[in-house]
């Protein structure tokens, strides 16, 4: 029987057609900004740009990437963040998730679900995009809203407008995970719009500021994150807000080793003591410039990672 795992060797990225800042989203995440001196042809080819680069530098590192590309002309200018449509688990259970953004549900789509069925086995497909359908719409934005830990069953939460109670439930329920929810707060004092821009969990460390950890919540949090055996390694709130340094993701090569993976803006933020825990936990810190993707997208590195769990019986 195989165990479960935290970490994985393959990843599923969305090549963009149309990237551009997007004022559906911007209601939510106060991290978007527009670039206001650029053409939106100029800004979709510096995106693509960053996107490429990044997708050959995991490769390079040895991390097997499926890459897809988003429709020609797409309305979706998201569409490069799908960690936020999509998980996978080893159960073989692939779930597909509810959108605040009415503009954002088109990167749903029906190809991928077939052909990562089809490529790696999922046998069961849970839907959760029916909250988008109820008379209070309520939403919950894959693994952008949720942080796992796949081993301890633990779901990570702070509620936002785009993180909400009844679609986490559901998830938890059918994934039979445990809800862990508190509340954290953004540049602006906004709730944050998602869970994975201030905290990362890997193997044996977490990463997140305490600082942006509603007063009441920082004590829970760290006992909690603690008690999991994790590493707590802190991150200023400025380093989350203004530099996208809680937007990290640990995966593994083909050799097994771990790489944790984040922007440049990320890693050239971090202290030299904060890099030295880091580098205990892993065996490469990879980190690639995307800083038009993050002044426009609002996301960064993790949000552009689609995690592949191949099923397994666990």
């Amino acid at each position: 029987m195989a165990s479960i795992k935290q970490t994985t060797d393959t990843i599923l990225m969305t090549e963009p057609t149309n990237f551009c800042y997007n004022p559906a989203a911007a209601v939510t995440n106060k991290f978007q900004r527009e670039a206001e001196e650029m053409a939106p042809a100029e800004v979709q080819a510096r995106a693509l740009q960053e996107f490429r680069q990044l997708v050959r530098q995991l490769q390079q590192a040895g991390v097997e990437v499926n890459v897809i590309q988003d429709v020609e002309n797409s309305c979706t200018p998201d569409s490069i963040f799908p960690n936020n449509w999509l998980s996978t688990h080893q159960s073989g259970r692939l779930v597909t998730y509810p959108m605040a953004p009415v503009n954002r549900r088109g990167e749903r789509r029906q190809d991928v679900v077939n052909f990562l069925a089809r490529k790696y086995g999922y046998r069961e497909h849970v839907r959760l995009e029916h909250f988008e359908d109820k008379p209070e719409s309520k939403f919950l934005e894959g693994t952008g809203s949720m942080v796992l830990d796949r081993v301890h069953r633990i779901a990570y939460a702070a509620l936002s407008p785009r993180t909400e109670q009844e679609p986490l439930q559901e998830f938890c329920d059918r994934l039979k995970y445990k809800p862990y929810i508190f509340q954290a707060y953004g540049p602006t004092g906004e709730p944050i719009y998602h869970t994975n821009v201030m905290l990362c969990i890997g193997d044996t460390f977490a990463v997140t500021s305490m600082d942006v950890v509603n007063a009441t919540d920082r004590e829970k949090l760290r006992r909690q994150l603690e008690s999991t055996g994790k590493e707590l390694i802190e991150l200023t709130a400025s380093q989350i807000h203004n530099h996208y340094a809680g937007n990290m993701l640990q995966l593994r090569n083909r050799q097994n080793e771990s790489i944790l993976v984040m922007s440049e803006a990320a890693y050239t933020s971090l202290t030299d003591e904060q890099l030295e825990k880091l580098k205990k936990h892993s065996d490469h810190l990879l980190h690639s410039p995307i800083h038009l993707i993050e002044h426009c997208g609002g996301g960064s590195v993790r949000c552009m990672i689609a995690e592949i769990f191949k099923p397994t019986q666990v």
